[in-house]
């Protein structure tokens, strides 16, 4: 969320940068609305000191003069719920105008519109040139017999897929690999967190209500028809940035680093007809998350922190991989700036997002009411949140696949994993 104060100084100043973007901030409605709001508020206030100082001439007055005040007061005590109504609406038309205006982009952010516009920053690597024409992870997949689309489609519709044997345990050896990479190489603490979380903790983090037809939402019988109060997580960056929801923590504490892997789940709304071949794009998938809180003074900082982790997996993986910094069109709802991390993949020829790494600023910690306490009995300030996949497990299968192959149609293991894998080399 937005600082109130801010949009009350500069609401066209904040209308401009929204504008980058690519959101459109009516100043004029909104500034309709304060005025509003603040109309409302000096009502109010004018009331209450009229119901104040009315009940003081009551306690002093006689009988006869009791009776008539009293029903003044009356009259007094109409008004002020009638103004506290209408205030408490003009209140909450506000807060729903900020709880869909997305975080302010950083300056460093490059113009655009559209991933086309983004910024190449580096690249790892030479994308991979097999001597032969390079299969997709699909039918590599197929071929060894270890993905199964139909049978999932079965029982749980389109968008899933079922993995077997050696495929299932490369799945699991990518996330034990990369929980250790995080928490041994680079000093996270791995949580075991929720996959169901309550609306709060989606306002929380900005994922509602810009959101909400992406999510999954539980309906039970107490609840009945209507908006779900619970939902599936679509991603591990909701229960770990909500550890902080509520808190006040020591400055002498940060930076927290959390990390956690657990399936995330989403309706891809709006992803209709796009990438339904294989695993790249599911309703259920996995993730390694990446979580730090820092001092505002620190988030810049350990924004190229959290980007260099999660690209320390790729790294050891020998998974060629480029970073771009997203224009102000491809930046999302949360984020103050945001670095893609797309790795390379001779079936597709081209390379595809693996990781997004944002700096959130404030936006969530304002939402969370999430602070920091610098010594003893400093004021609480807001904390600054950023997250970071560290890696999304699924398309980093795609990538082994694709670029361990051999002709036959056989994968090879890369060497970081085999430990992982009871020291088996090939699939």
């Amino acid at each position: 969320m937005l600082d109130i104060q801010l949009l009350r100084r500069q609401p066209r100043q904040v209308a401009e940068k929204l504008a980058i973007k690519r959101h459109s901030f009516d100043v004029n409605a909104y500034l309709e609305k304060e005025a509003r709001r603040k109309s409302l508020q000096t009502r109010l206030e004018s009331l209450k000191g009229d119901m104040n100082r009315l009940t003081k001439t009551i306690a002093q007055s006689d009988k006869d003069k009791k009776a008539e005040l009293s029903e003044r007061a009356m009259q007094i005590k109409t008004d002020i719920k009638r103004c506290e109504s209408a205030f408490n609406e003009a209140l909450q038309s506000l807060n729903e105008t900020l709880m869909n205006m997305p975080n302010l982009p950083h300056d460093s952010v490059p113009a655009g519109d559209s991933e086309e516009d983004n910024k190449l920053i580096r690249r790892w690597g030479e994308p991979t040139r097999l001597p032969f024409t390079p299969r997709d992870h699909v039918e590599l997949a197929e071929q060894l017999g270890l993905l199964d689309s139909q049978a999932a489609a079965l029982m749980s519709g389109s968008r899933y897929m079922v993995l077997y044997g050696d495929l299932a345990r490369l799945q699991r050896a990518l996330a034990r690999f990369m929980l250790d990479t995080q928490t041994r190489d680079h000093g996270y603490l791995e949580v075991y967190v929720p996959y169901i979380v309550q609306r709060a903790a989606l306002e929380g983090t900005g994922q509602l209500p810009k959101f909400k037809d992406d999510l999954f939402g539980l309906l039970t019988a107490e609840h009945g028809e209507g908006d779900a109060e619970s939902y599936l997580i679509p991603t591990a960056e909701v229960p770990l940035s909500n550890l902080m929801r509520e808190q006040i923590v020591s400055a002498g504490a940060l930076p927290l680093k959390y990390v956690a892997h657990t399936p995330c789940f989403r309706s891809e709304a709006g992803s209709y007809g796009k990438d339904t071949r294989g695993i790249l794009r599911q309703h259920q998938f996995e993730k390694v998350e990446l979580v730090q809180i820092t001092r505002p003074e620190d988030s810049w900082q350990a924004l190229e922190e959290i980007t260099s982790h999660a690209e320390a997996v790729l790294q050891k993986l020998e998974l060629p991989y480029q970073v771009v910094a997203l224009c102000g069109g491809d930046l999302g709802f949360s984020a103050a700036k945001t670095y893609d991390i797309e790795v390379w993949l001779p079936g597709q020829n081209r390379y595809r997002e693996i990781s997004s790494c944002s700096n959130m600023t404030d936006f969530q910690a304002r939402r969370m009411r999430a602070r920091f306490r610098r010594g003893g009995k400093g004021k609480p300030e807001l904390l600054h949140t950023l997250n970071g996949s560290g890696l999304a497990v699924g398309r980093t299968l795609i990538a082994t696949l694709e670029n361990y192959q051999n002709e036959k149609g056989d994968i090879h293991i890369p060497a970081a994993l085999q430990t992982y894998m009871d020291g088996q080399e090939m699939i």
